[in-house]
């Protein structure tokens, strides 16, 4: 068992929601199902808690009922190392969602995900703080990121 797992709580969409993500990310694994019993809080069948996996992260999908929705006071960050990466999690991860901002978009379910090319770390973190502030006023003016454009404003191009 690892030392940190993400619980994400949802109403009754914990199995939908353990074979969508399982499907956009293709390093990923389901793991086990569990169903509530006699007596249980939700009828009993329905599932209670489906495990997996995905880029090395494990998960918890609970069926907990209405009382909690996502908000944006957390997010998954998944690092990007090529556009067509970004492009690709971008389009999965909005059907049914929404785009956000500054690469910030929201799921099917509501939760929170942050799509972020590798590179932008480096384009933000140089010592020449006009080449960082280029990149992060191109960054506040996108949905998606690009990464070509955010290298042209790194370049001030």
């Amino acid at each position: 068992m690892p030392k940190l797992s993400t619980c994400l709580w949802f109403n009754t969409e914990a199995e939908e929601a353990m074979n969508f993500y399982t499907s956009v990310f293709k390093d990923s694994k389901k793991g086990k199902v569990s169903r509530y019993g006699e007596g249980a809080p939700m009828p009993k069948g329905t599932v209670m808690v489906a495990n997996f996996e995905i880029l090395g992260h494990e998960f918890m999908a609970l069926n907990g009922g209405p009382q909690f929705k996502f908000n944006e006071a957390i997010s998954l960050m998944v690092y990007c190392d090529t556009q067509k990466e970004v492009d690709e999690y971008w389009e999965k991860l909005t059907a049914g969602g929404g785009e956000v901002q500054c690469g910030w978009l929201k799921d099917k379910y509501g939760v929170s995900w942050q799509i972020v090319p590798k590179i932008l770390g480096e384009l933000m973190s140089d010592k020449d703080a006009s080449k960082s502030r280029r990149v992060m006023q191109a960054l506040m003016k996108m949905t998606k990121l690009d990464i070509e454009k955010l290298k042209q404003a790194y370049e001030g191009k």
